[in-house]
């Protein structure tokens, strides 16, 4: 039985069996989130969370992506129109810690792209299953932008490190890294998708759908490069992560050497903001994380790097930013302190 929570044909919602079913149905878009789309996730949330007759909930993307993030060029002109879209990402963020906090079993079937907002929906939900088709990235840092919905909550819990070298590098992983860092619970094959799908319908029961189709792929990032992400990245500032990468390719390690030159490529700003979010995150919980994040979010929305970023990227496709300021070592300590000062009546609401 389909239901309406607002969603506009953007985002449909059932209840089949036991199941609460979420799609997102965007595919030419893939699956981007909208405001429409996040309001009505909420509403369709809040009112599953105490119905008696909904066990679990399912959350999947139609066609190759199952969220590739939010509306980005949405943001990008009204910000540039002189409305910034605060409530977009205010209302985004909410539906996250939502997620968190879900009393439920809460199943993302990840068949695809998730990146940014995709990631939001999806990791801090119970059980995040992955197939092999899974590309996962919180690419953020390249538009100028910083790993939001989120990132501050899980990207610091990840294994050696990985999820710093996640945010500052925008590494795009697959099925293996995803399931042995943590990002995923699950891993299945694609194949295997729609039985689990009907097992949960049938039953409500994530362990009973899942019981004998799980697969355990090892890290596709090799040993060796995971050894060396858990060394060059465990520093207490950017700075130190830099000087060891610098380090280590000047000595011969080309790895080192090209992740020392993409960083190089990113917001100077973003890098900063970024690795201090990061550190700081690590022991927030997640509503406080939500309302740093939302800190940092308006102050983005308020200067540079972003536009310059998206531009850069997706309007103008020139793929040459130019950050202000320009170098990492010209980003001081007090332009960082910025992003996380207080809103005072404009801080995030979360109830």
């Amino acid at each position: 039985m389909e239901i309406d929570f607002g969603g506009q044909g953007e985002i449909v919602f059932e209840r089949r069996g036991k199941a609460g079913l979420v799609r997102l149905t965007r595919p030419k878009a893939l699956n981007a989130l909208t405001r429409t789309m996040v309001n009505a996730f909420h509403r369709a949330l809040i009112a599953w969370s105490t119905d008696p007759d909904v066990h679990c909930v399912i959350v999947e993307g139609e066609g190759r992506a199952f969220c590739a993030g939010g509306d980005i060029l949405a943001v990008y002109h009204a910000g540039r129109s002189g409305q910034p879209l605060y409530e977009f990402f205010a209302d985004e963020y909410r539906l996250n810690a939502f997620i968190r906090h879900f009393p439920k079993p809460y199943i993302s079937l990840i068949d695809g792209i998730v990146m940014g907002g995709g990631v939001g929906i999806s990791v801090h939900g119970s059980h995040r299953v992955v197939t092999e088709n899974v590309m996962f990235a919180m690419p953020e840092v390249g538009i100028g932008f910083f790993p939001d919905v989120g990132g501050s909550a899980f990207l610091p819990h990840l294994p050696e490190h990985f999820g710093t070298y996640l945010a500052l590098t925008g590494t795009r992983v697959r099925q293996g890294d995803c399931l042995q860092s943590g990002i995923a619970t699950h891993a299945i094959k694609a194949e295997d998708k729609e039985r689990v799908r009907r097992s949960l319908i049938r039953t409500g029961n994530p362990d009973i759908a899942l019981r004998g189709k799980t697969i355990n792929p090892d890290y596709e990032t090799p040993e060796k490069t995971r050894d060396m992400i858990g060394v060059l990245f465990d520093s207490q500032t950017l700075g130190g992560c830099l000087i060891r990468l610098a380090a280590a390719g000047v000595n011969g390690n080309d790895w080192a050497q090209q992740i020392l030159d993409l960083i190089k490529t990113r917001s100077p700003t973003s890098l900063h903001v970024t690795f201090r979010q990061i550190e700081e995150g690590r022991d927030l919980e997640m509503d406080q994380c939500m309302q740093m994040e939302y800190r940092i979010l308006s102050r983005m929305l308020e200067n540079h790097d972003f536009y310059e970023g998206v531009r850069a990227l997706l309007v103008d496709k020139d793929n040459t930013p130019v950050w202000q300021p320009a170098n990492i070592d010209d980003v001081t300590p007090e332009m960082v302190d910025a992003y996380f000062a207080p809103l005072g009546e404009r801080e995030l609401q979360l109830t």
